[in-house]
């Protein structure tokens, strides 16, 4: 009786979850991402990489109502974990896997990533499902591996994994897991479980991508061996967890590749995480370092942002040793400054039709340096423009539609507007932010006046 209780209640979360999402897709311009009914979406997404493998069903469920409660829309998970995941249990004592053989996954474990997966669609929210971390493909000198895959495994797992998923709508795929592939063996075997996915769940409804470490600016992310697989719907950066002072370039290279595909930072610098692995000179990263790179990343020509906080990644707690430099207990760093902030790139991006916006240096005149860098994106009838440090600048307002703006700043700190301004446009206006300095960021909204928008609205 008890088991035909929980078989019901899994499939009443399953329909439920059926009946509130829509798929993901790409968006006609190939730009953006967007639900079945063409509603544009905004990728907001954490990285909770140890999600499945660490924490138990009451966690896992305030950790998802946390999220969902601070705007999040994405949550990066992977199901053969990092820390170990092949060995050490998960909270219910159970390992993926039968004698670490990918075409043998154990029914006890997965029931648990089941729970997880519907519990988020009952949140609204999506799971971002890496099947594996990559030292599972490629241990190499930081990870615990063991390597378990082929190429004939992987399509085996990936299919597996598609059949048993096939009916979540809330998945987007993601392989790699913090690994670039080595060689022609390495392309082969992630094609190979793409392939699998695909075959299981269709090529519709399998939005895919792929989770790489850092690579040159003009790698493009996972674009430098996949992006003229089909399989591939949109490109990933990983840029790392030092202060990067490129990351427009590397989305402007991204987004400028043929044939047209989104792109998105899947794992830029983390909160409270030691700078460039080295917490005794640079310290840890600050609220300021994640929205700096979320606005960077954004109106560079991003659809959306992933942030990620080390506590969280790890999901580390008092019991277990930190990894990387001192922690903090995972639902203690959930209300980080950094990720309650990231609501407000959110709201400011759906205040405005998302379809038609574009980056746009040619906006301004001064991007000014890297670390006072000033960055610019438009729609047809509106204009943002981020100043990491509160430095004036010049804006040509004559390149959106209307004959006269409105114009007010916008504080992605605590998403107040300020100074609401009326006025004839001009290909030469000077603006000069509220304040100026270290931490001190402003966003600068110009508005087609006649289209009568409203400030960006936030849930508090």
């Amino acid at each position: 009786m008890k088991g035909f209780k929980i078989l019901i209640s899994t499939l009443i979360i399953s329909i439920f979850s059926n009946m509130v999402f829509a798929q993901l897709q790409v968006s006609p311009n190939k730009r953006f991402l967007q639900t079945a009914d063409g509603k544009p979406f905004f990728w907001l997404g954490d990285t909770a990489w140890e999600l499945f493998h660490r924490l138990n069903r009451e966690e896992a469920t305030m950790y998802l109502k946390n999220r969902a409660d601070k705007g999040f829309t994405v949550i990066q998970a992977v199901v053969l974990a990092e820390l170990d995941g092949l060995h050490d249990p998960n909270p219910y004592g159970e390992r993926p896997l039968e004698n670490d053989d990918p075409t043998k996954p154990r029914e006890a474990y997965f029931q648990h990533v089941d729970f997880i997966v519907r519990k988020a669609a009952e949140f609204n929210l999506y799971i971002g499902m890496l099947p594996t971390w990559g030292d599972k493909v490629f241990k190499a000198h930081w990870g615990v591996g063991p390597e378990i895959f082929t190429v004939e495994n992987a399509r085996v797992y990936g299919k597996w994994l598609g059949n048993r998923y096939q009916n979540d709508k809330n998945i987007v795929w993601l392989l790699g897991g913090d690994r670039n592939p080595r060689n022609e063996n390495d392309i082969a075997l992630w094609r190979a479980m793409a392939a699998g996915i695909e075959e299981a769940v269709g090529k519709n409804n399998a939005l895919m991508s792929f989770h790489p470490q850092p690579n040159g600016i003009q790698d493009g992310g996972t674009a430098k061996w996949f992006h003229n697989d089909d399989w591939l719907d949109f490109n990933m950066f990983q840029t790392g967890h030092c202060r990067d002072l490129s990351l427009w370039e590397r989305m402007a290279y991204a987004y400028n590749l043929k044939p047209v595909k989104p792109v998105v930072d899947g794992e830029p610098i983390y909160e409270d995480h030691p700078v460039c692995f080295n917490v005794q000179d640079l310290g840890t990263s600050s609220a300021y370092d994640v929205r700096k790179a979320a606005y960077f990343d954004v109106f560079a020509g991003a659809f959306g942002h992933t942030y990620g906080c080390h506590d969280i990644w790890q999901m580390y707690a008092p019991n277990r040793a930190p990894l990387n430099g001192p922690g903090r207990p995972w639902y203690i760093a959930l209300d980080l400054p950094g990720a309650g902030q990231m609501k407000y790139v959110r709201a400011l991006i759906e205040s405005r039709p998302m379809f038609d916006r574009i980056p746009d240096q040619s906006l301004i005149t001064d991007a000014l340096g890297a670390h006072d860098h000033v960055q610019a994106t438009r729609g047809n009838d509106y204009i943002f423009v981020y100043s990491s440090q509160g430095k004036k600048f010049t804006v040509n307002t004559n390149k959106i539609s209307g004959k006269e703006i409105n114009s007010y700043w916008y504080n992605p700190r605590n998403g107040e507007v300020k100074n609401n301004n009326k006025s004839v446009k001009n290909a030469q206006q000077e603006f000069t932010p509220p304040s100026t300095g270290y931490g001190q960021d402003w966003v600068l909204i110009i508005d087609d006046a006649s289209k009568n928008y409203a400030p960006p609205v936030t849930k508090k």
